[in-house]
């Protein structure tokens, strides 16, 4: 039935990540958030350990390229100009890295910062600074690389400078399919076989593709205040689901 699988990916399998890739992207494209780390649980039980991080990476790129072009208009490239610096200067640094840090250190860090982001004192868009914006793109493309999935991290930032729900979206968007990319450079740099694994992801993306067309057709129904308030719970939630994970081992 799928002949163009890789072959540590089972016919039953693929159907798994090609409904989650849907399901994954619908849930981002009308919550700002969560789809990415979603995928990536998922992808974990399945894609063997050495391809799940570049492979997810692939597969999201795909998706937030999808959500960048399609709300391109609300983009605030202010922003996200000075999230490409910072992550071209993290992804940079990643290539240079050689001893990865324990997963668990680095999963109570992001929880925790993504808590006190969402929840803490609430500055002024002024007092978001710029180089402030350059060392989140630096950080969290550092962080993406060991960890996969930075979104809600990167979403806590976007969510700091009190845009309207779609100016979230399609900049959260923009700033995640250029970490991406950064990191499918670097993977490829350090020689890992993407061809071996694109007519999954390609198939992969284009049932993410639709699922994101759903996703921004829900975002339109969904009130401004309650859009802000579900976007603060889904990403605590998902620190919280981190948080567990380490205490469970």
């Amino acid at each position: 039935m799928f002949e163009f699988l890789p072959d540590s990916i089972s016919q039953a399998a693929a159907i798994v990540l090609l409904t989650t890739s849907f399901a994954t992207s619908m849930l981002t494209a009308a919550m700002g958030i969560g789809g990415g780390v979603l995928l990536l649980a998922v992808m974990a039980t399945i894609v063997p350990g050495a391809a799940l991080i570049p492979v997810h990476g692939l597969v999201q790129m795909g998706s937030n390229a999808n959500r960048a072009v399609m709300t391109r208009q609300h983009i605030d490239w202010s922003l996200t100009r000075l999230f490409i610096a910072g992550a071209v200067l993290g992804a940079l640094i990643a290539s240079l890295i050689v001893v990865q840090l324990p997963v668990s250190t680095i999963q109570l860090a992001v929880a925790g910062f993504i808590l006190f982001m969402v929840w803490g004192p609430k500055p002024s868009k002024h007092e978001v600074s710029a180089p402030g914006l350059v060392l989140a793109g630096a950080v969290t493309t550092v962080i993406s690389m060991f960890v996969g999935a930075t979104g809600p991290l990167v979403a806590a930032f976007v969510h700091r400078l009190g845009f309207d729900k779609y100016r979230t979206v399609a900049s959260f968007a923009a700033c995640m399919t250029v970490q991406h990319l950064l990191k499918i450079v670097v993977f490829g740099f350090i020689g890992f076989a993407f061809m071996d694994w694109l007519p999954m992801v390609v198939a992969m993306i284009a049932t993410g593709f639709a699922g994101t067309w759903f996703g921004l057709h829900i975002l339109k129904k969904i009130p401004a205040e309650r859009f802000q308030l579900l976007f603060k719970l889904i990403v605590s939630a998902l620190a919280l689901k981190l948080i567990w994970q380490v205490l469970a081992g």
